[in-house]
């Protein structure tokens, strides 16, 4: 018995054929990640001096010590790989994503192929675009959360938890960037109708102003609309996609529905 898989010329792949396709996009996705490790492992320094200035910008505010602590004889070298690997999986990204689409690319139709590369190269800016609104906003985050301490107290931020925190404030901040994009996708489905999304934009402008509102201090009104307002405009561009693509639909049905039968 084979398994076999349609290619984009009409053939077919055998069971082995598959497999070696698999094993040479792997490798090809191994070797980019490794390459964007050991490139992500020479930009930590850089990482590092970002980290560093949202800790800067709160003792300037507070007028205190804010320090980023390394609490054990290895946690520098830790944090510096896991910066690495992290780096890397961004830089790489790319690459990988194109061979994990290219695998699957021979089993989707023409139009699911067209959807899935269009979805790609449109989530990737925007998703980067996000994770630097977040890194825009993380010096305002720091600032709110480490303001909580006494007066008469010393903060000191371990490095790894800190990371960690700045990593998911950032990633949360480029995926609601691609979310309106999401929303789009579920309309070129028929899942979701562009009305739908159009009706319910109140619930969508107060849950970005809760998020933005979260993301920065309330005091810091500029920072909040800054970046509520591209999020705003993406949400609008969805929905306009999407009746877009509702209008399109109904016009093929239309056409469908009005053709002449054909005797036989």
């Amino acid at each position: 018995m084979r398994l076999t898989a349609t290619r984009p010329a009409g053939g077919t792949m055998s069971l082995a054929e598959h497999l070696g396709e698999l094993r040479r996009r792997a490798v090809r996705a191994a070797i980019a990640l490794a390459a964007g490790m050991v490139a992500g492992w020479f930009l930590a320094d850089v990482v590092l001096a970002l980290l560093r200035d949202p800790i800067a910008v709160a003792a300037l505010q507070q007028d205190r010590p804010v320090a980023l602590n390394f609490t054990s004889v290895s946690a520098a070298f830790d944090l510096r790989v896991q910066i690495a690997v992290v780096a890397g999986i961004v830089i790489a990204s790319p690459v990988w994503l194109y061979q994990l689409f290219a695998f699957f690319m021979p089993a989707l139709s023409r139009r699911e192929r067209r959807y899935t590369l269009g979805f790609t190269f449109a989530a990737l800016p925007l998703f980067l675009a996000g994770c630097a609104a977040g890194i825009w906003v993380v010096p305002h985050i720091v600032a709110l959360l480490t303001a909580f301490a006494p007066a008469d107290s010393l903060t000191y931020l371990d490095a790894r938890s800190y990371f960690d925190f700045v990593l998911r404030l950032v990633l949360i901040t480029g995926v609601a960037f691609v979310l309106p994009l999401v929303l789009v996708l579920l309309n070129f489905a028929g899942v979701v109708s562009g009305v739908a999304i159009l009706k319910a934009w109140r619930w969508a402008v107060l849950s970005i102003c809760l998020f933005t509102a979260i993301a920065t201090p309330a005091a810091d009104v500029m920072a909040m609309l800054l970046l509520a307002i591209p999020m705003v405009l993406l949400y609008v561009g969805a929905c306009g996609v999407a009746l877009l693509s509702d209008r399109r639909r109904s016009r093929a049905l239309s056409a469908t529905i009005d053709l002449p039968a054909v005797e036989v």
